[in-house]
Parts: structure tokens; sequence; C-alpha cells
């Protein structure tokens, strides 16, 4: 698909139908994450796959929001490896982390799978939940799957400001 028309049509799915994702569609999705530039390439994003029962029940305990997909993706960052941005108060870990989680959204969009952006949550819980190492943040979860018959965009989904209102040159 064209580039334009990804961003433009994908959306965040909020029901599924249950469906597995495709393996090769979701390496593809894990792979744009893969290749995703990152501070430094310094690469400290950590993906935790959920597919399991269990693990999905783990999910579902920590929010609301899954929608019945049937693979969420948790990214997270190693928070002893990102680079301290000059002035030491900020860092490049959600950053990146966010960057990662943009590039598999829309290579899901771009492969024909559905997807949702999670961040109603607390990620402290989630990372004890998950059981992740303590150097780990969660920064947001990624519902993939296919969307159920009925399904569809938000009503203002394609309401957009115009530039001159988003935009200023210096």
């Amino acid at each position: 698909m064209d580039f334009k028309e990804v961003v433009k049509q994908r959306y965040s799915c909020k029901k599924f139908d249950g469906r597995a994702v495709d393996e090769q569609q979701l390496a593809g999705i894990l792979e744009a994450g893969r290749l995703a530039p990152t501070a430094k390439n310094l690469q400290e994003q950590r993906i935790y796959v959920v597919q399991s029962e269990e693990g999905l029940a783990k999910i579902d305990a920590i929010t609301p929001c899954r929608y019945g997909a049937p693979t969420v993706l948790v990214v997270a960052f190693d928070t002893d490896t990102v680079f301290t941005y000059p002035g030491g108060e900020r860092d490049s870990g959600i950053e990146d982390a966010t960057i990662v989680a943009t590039h598999m959204l829309l290579a899901a969009a771009n492969a024909g799978v559905d997807s949702c952006w999670i961040n109603l949550f607390d990620p402290a819980a989630a990372a004890r939940e998950l059981k992740l190492p303590e150097n780990e943040e969660v920064l947001m979860l990624l519902d993939l799957g296919y969307a159920a018959e009925g399904a569809g965009p938000l009503k203002n989904h394609f309401d957009r400001k115009p530039l001159e209102e988003t935009v200023s040159y210096l």
C-alpha cells in the first residue's frame, strides 16, 4: 500500500474478531520495530509478544482495552541503556520506544493487521504483572489482530486541523 494511504487509513481498532495474527505478518511488524531509529543506535527497546491465554489474562488484569485482540505487544525500554541528553533532564527511552511502536503500528496497517495503541494502564503495575526486569519501563501496549465485523474508526477519525493551525515556520 502507498505510505500516504497507510497513514491516512490506519485507525485504532476497538473490536477484534479473535483470529490469530499470521506469523509472517507478525515477523514483519516486529522487524519494522527492529529497524526503527533510536538515539545513538542504542536500541534500548524491549518488545514482549503476548499471545498465550495466561499472558492475555495478565493484560486483561492491567487494562480494559484489549478489545479481544489475540496479540498484544508490550513495548518497553531498558532504562540502563538510554542516551541522556545535554542538560541531564531528559533521556531517549520514551521517545525511542515511541518511534519503535509507531513503526510497528504502521507496518501492521501496511500488512492488513489492525491495531490499537493502548496507554490506559499503570506502567509499573504492568511491569510487575508481567514480571519484567526492574530496569525496564513499559511505554505502551499495542493490540494487534483483525477487525471484527462492524468495527471502524471513530466518527471524528478523519477530522484534521489544517496545517496552518499546527505548523509554524520560524
